[in-house]
């Protein structure tokens, strides 16, 4: 049996995904690092391109709200550095 580049791509994102929760429950990384915002945006995002050679409109709402969610980590992150960097 052999993967398609799609299905690989895809594998990959959902083994990001879980290999950050993983790191989580290691105690690796924290939940307001960064690194754990831009691990699950990635995976997601892996998995939508995956999802638009075989679509899946559950999957693909699910991922893209995973997304969104992971996007909106990163801003907050970003923001209180620059926050900090600001204040003396």
């Amino acid at each position: 049996m052999s993967m398609q580049l799609h299905e690989l791509i895809g594998t990959l994102g959902a083994a990001l995904i879980v290999v950050t929760y993983l790191l989580i429950q290691l105690r690796r990384i924290d939940v307001s690092d960064v690194r754990y915002s831009v691990l699950n945006a990635t995976g997601a995002a892996l998995i939508l391109y995956s999802l638009t050679v075989d679509f899946n409109l559950s999957a693909f709402v699910i991922e893209a709200f995973w997304l969104l969610i992971s996007l909106v980590g990163i801003i907050q992150v970003l923001r209180e550095r620059s926050r900090r960097r600001r204040s003396p």
